[in-house]
């Protein structure tokens, strides 16, 4: 099914053919439906299936023309906030409605102006938008349509005493829509007064992950670790990688030493400016860096094209940020890797990873580091499991996943 059977507006369907949208994901042509119903709706699908575009552009067709400020859509992080305005503001560049993105880490005066100037649309974090609400900056009494985006994400970041202050400022009359990876049973505390007889979508299994991923775990001597993945990154075929730290110490030593190893590098957690958030984010999209180390404030919705693998160079601390994490290599119905690095004490995260999924990861070697089977079966050595893709290298031959002869050179 098309696009233009979704009964979405001429300018807004202009906008999807400029951003070079094909045809419609299976949530989109759920969800935008039952938006532009006017129902409430809580949706979910594996990461990388397009919910943005799933929620903006039935909420792009409802607004029609620019008039006041009728769309609030909240975000759990500075980057998500940037990534769907900017989606609006693409697909709505055939329109005369205005988007504004309210987030901390930058100065007020910027955002000011623009809610001073008049905007239809504002995405905003919690933070920085109780700002604005406290000093009466802004007022959210002309909502009709409140858009919380990676819900579960919102109340594991300790917002949701702001997120009911915020809703408990809207309107009672209005739309709203819950969108998430994942939907836990947590979400119903908030849902239970946020939400009216909601329409319930869903697409694949919440706990999946996506199927262009192949993943696999390296199981290593924690002395090894940075070795294994020094390995990892000169065997392997990449295109641009994704390195997963839990911790912002973390992340900045591997960064270090990466950097040291010749590889450009950029850093992405919390304690970074948002002007080196934005640089590191730019620039591994640009692919100025081939490698992004980042902590799971990465891990959410961020959107960038090309990420050909992501390696969890520490276990994630939650099974669902493991689903979360490896779908940010093939979004897009494109295909990717993930891999992850595991140390004895790691195991059972692992255990508690493939229960929550529902499927066993395979187990991979490398010559020359230490292995200790995470299960009982038997180890496979120097090349992939059944069933786990290959791939020959551009630059001489290794395949994705370490085995053969060659090293692919560094793009700088």
């Amino acid at each position: 099914m098309p696009f233009k059977a979704l009964h979405l507006s001429e300018s807004v369907l202009r906008g999807v053919q400029a951003a070079g949208y094909t045809d419609p994901t299976p949530i989109q042509l759920r969800a935008i439906p039952a938006v532009l119903s006017g129902n409430d709706v809580i949706a979910s699908a594996q990461t990388g299936t397009g919910k943005t575009a799933a929620f903006a552009l039935p909420v792009l067709t409802r607004l029609g023309a620019h008039g006041r400020t009728r769309v609030l859509v909240l975000e759990p992080t500075r980057e998500l906030a940037a990534q769907v305005e900017t989606a609006f503001r693409d697909f709505a560049r055939f329109t005369d409605l205005r988007t504004v993105a309210i987030f901390g880490g930058v100065g007020y005066g910027s955002q000011r102006a623009e809610l001073k100037r008049g905007v239809d649309i504002i995405v905003a974090t919690p933070g920085r938008l109780m700002d604005y609400l406290k000093e009466r900056t802004l007022s959210l009494q002309d909502i009709n349509i409140l858009i919380l985006d990676e819900v579960d994400r919102m109340l594991d970041m300790g917002f949701l005493p702001a997120v009911k202050d915020i809703i408990a400022r809207c309107p009672r009359e209005r739309q709203t829509l819950f969108f998430s990876a994942t939907v836990p049973p947590e979400i119903a505390a908030i849902a239970s007064f946020a939400l009216r007889n909601p329409t319930r979508v869903e697409v694949g299994v919440a706990r999946s992950v996506t199927e262009s991923v192949s993943h696999a775990l390296y199981p290593v001597a924690h002395d090894q670790k940075f070795e294994l993945l020094v390995a990892l990154l000169e065997k392997t075929d990449f295109d641009s990688v994704l390195v997963f730290s839990r911790t912002k110490h973390g992340a900045d030593k591997i960064a270090r030493r990466l950097k040291a190893a010749n590889h450009s590098v950029a850093v992405l957690h919390a304690n970074r400016s948002q002007n080196q958030r934005i640089e590191a984010l730019a620039g591994f999209k640009s692919g100025k860096y081939e490698v992004m180390v980042a902590t799971d404030i990465a891990a959410r919705g961020i959107d960038v094209a090309g990420v050909s693998h992501v390696i969890n160079y520490d276990v994630p601390e939650k099974p669902e940020d493991y689903v979360h994490r490896i779908g940010r290599t093939g979004r897009a119905q494109a295909v990717g890797d993930a891999f992850t690095l595991v140390t004895p004490e790691n195991a059972g995260d692992i255990r508690d990873i493939q229960r929550f999924i529902g499927q066993k990861i395979p187990e991979l070697k490398l010559e020359g580091f230490n292995y200790q089977p995470i299960t009982a079966r038997p180890a496979h050595v120097a090349g992939p499991a059944a069933g786990v893709r290959t791939k020959p290298s551009r630059q001489g031959g290794w395949n994705r996943f370490g085995g053969g002869g060659g090293r692919r050179r560094a793009r700088y």
